[in-house]
């Protein structure tokens, strides 16, 4: 399976762990870029939301946001104190940065009342980040898997499906990966 076709900037884009990555970190991941440059690559992993409920575990600026039983997601290892938020911004240029469309950043700095309206919010504790080339080496080995990123994959009810999800969209060879058992020993 081969990402031909797949820009060389990916920000924006999902990266899907392919079934040959087995570091825990990243077993059936799904990334969203939020930057890729020459200097190395940040995302933040979609699909693992954790225990804390984000209105209890987040500074009270951003709680107050945050709709009722919201998770807090684990964007991945690299500083998992640090908090990223993602917002589908009514105006994206009152993003700190933006993805895609009107998925973007908020600003941590903003308080409740400087914070742009948003139609769908959601934390994550820690990013997954890649050095210079690191990224590039990675996808080159075939460990991700490059897919367009859709509003419904940020903001989705069911993580546990969306390895599943967008590997289907993708069409082609990669609907049987999408099919494929957790552990294809127990198959």
């Amino acid at each position: 399976m081969s990402d031909e076709g797949a820009p060389q900037n990916r920000t924006g884009r999902l990266l899907v762990a392919s079934p040959s990555l087995v570091d825990p970190n990243f077993r059936r991941a799904v990334v969203l870029m939020l930057e890729h440059s020459a200097e190395g690559a940040l995302g933040v992993v979609l699909n693992r939301p954790t225990p804390l409920i984000a209105r209890e575990a987040l500074p009270e600026s951003l709680a107050d946001r945050m709709p009722e039983g919201e998770h807090v997601y684990q964007g991945g290892p690299v500083q998992p104190e640090a908090v990223i938020v993602l917002a589908d911004f009514e105006d994206p240029t009152e993003a700190a940065s933006i993805a895609f469309d009107t998925v973007g950043v908020l600003d941590p700095d903003a308080g409740v009342e400087n914070v742009a309206p948003v139609r769908a919010i959601r934390a994550y504790g820690g990013y997954a980040g890649w050095g210079d080339g690191q990224l590039e080496g990675e996808v080159e080995q075939e460990a991700w898997i490059d897919a367009p990123c859709g509003l419904e994959d940020v903001f989705t009810d069911d993580p546990d499906g969306l390895w599943s999800r967008v590997l289907d969209r993708k069409g082609g060879s990669y609907r049987l990966v999408a099919r494929m058992p957790e552990d294809p020993s127990l198959n």
